[in-house]
C-alpha cells in the first residue's frame, strides 16, 4: 500500500503541474491512498505560497492580517490531512492484525514523514528554479545547485526511512501510532487571544 517512491514521484508531478496552473485540482486516479497523499501535498503547496504573500514588499498591515488567518487555517488543514494518512494506514493494518502492539514504537508516523517529504518536494522545486534564474547575481546558480544536492540527499534518506518503517511494521518488528497535533490557535475556546477579546467585547457591549 505504501511506497515512498510513489509518494515522492506524485509530489514532484503535482508540484510542477500546480505551478503551471494553480487552479488545476486534478487528482490521481490510481487509488484512494494516493488521492489523500495529493490532498495533503496541496495543503502544503497552498501554505507555501500564502506565506510568500506575507514577504511581498509593500504589503499592508491589513493584508498581513488576512495572510496570517489563511496561514492558520491552511496549516490546520495540512495537519488534519497528515493525521488522515496515518488513520488510513492504521485501518488497513488493523484488518491484518497489525501493528504488533508488542513491537518497539517508532517516534514518527508515516503521515508525518510524508508531510516532511511534501515540504522537501516544494523546496527542491523552488531551489531548482533559483538555480536556473537568468537575472540572478554571480554565484547564485552555483550556490543553489549545491543546496539542491543537499535537499535531494535529504529526501532520499527520508524516503528510505519511510520504506523501512513500513516494511518493519508489516513484519511486526516496529509499530507507530496516530499522533494528534491538537492545534490550539484555531479553537476559540482554547486561544486566550480570542476568548479574552470576546469577553472584553461582551463587557463593553
Amino acid at each position: 500500500m505504501l511506497s515512498a517512491h510513489e509518494v515522492t514521484t506524485l509530489h514532484d508531478q503535482l508540484t510542477e503541474r500546480w505551478h503551471i496552473d494553480s487552479s488545476n485540482e486534478a487528482r490521481p486516479t490510481v487509488n484512494e491512498w494516493l488521492q489523500h497523499v495529493a490532498r495533503q501535498h496541496r495543503a502544503n503547496f497552498d501554505l507555501w505560497h500564502i506565506e510568500d504573500e506575507a514577504r511581498t514588499p509593500g504589503v499592508t498591515h491589513a493584508e498581513l492580517a488576512d495572510v496570517k488567518r489563511r496561514v492558520d487555517t491552511t496549516n490546520q488543514l495540512r495537519n488534519d490531512l497528515a493525521e488522515d494518512l496515518d488513520r488510513m494506514l492504521l485501518e488497513w493494518l488493523a484488518s491484518r492484525q497489525l501493528p504488533n502492539q508488542e513491537a518497539p514504537l517508532h517516534s514518527e508516523s508515516p503521515g508525518l514523514i510524508i508531510d516532511r517529504l511534501s515540504i522537501l518536494a516544494l523546496k527542491i522545486y523552488h531551489t531548482g528554479e533559483e538555480a536556473q534564474r537568468r537575472d540572478a547575481p554571480a554565484g547564485h546558480a552555483e550556490r543553489n545547485l549545491s543546496r539542491l544536492a543537499i535537499l535531494e540527499e535529504q529526501r532520499a534518506d527520508l524516503a528510505q526511512c519511510l520504506d523501512v518503517l513500513w516494511r518493519d511494521t508489516l513484519a511486526g518488528t516496529r509499530r507507530f501510532k496516530l499522533y494528534r497535533q491538537l492545534k490550539m490557535y484555531n479553537d476559540p475556546t482554547l486561544n486566550p487571544a480570542i476568548y479574552r477579546k470576546s469577553a472584553d467585547d461582551d463587557t463593553t457591549a
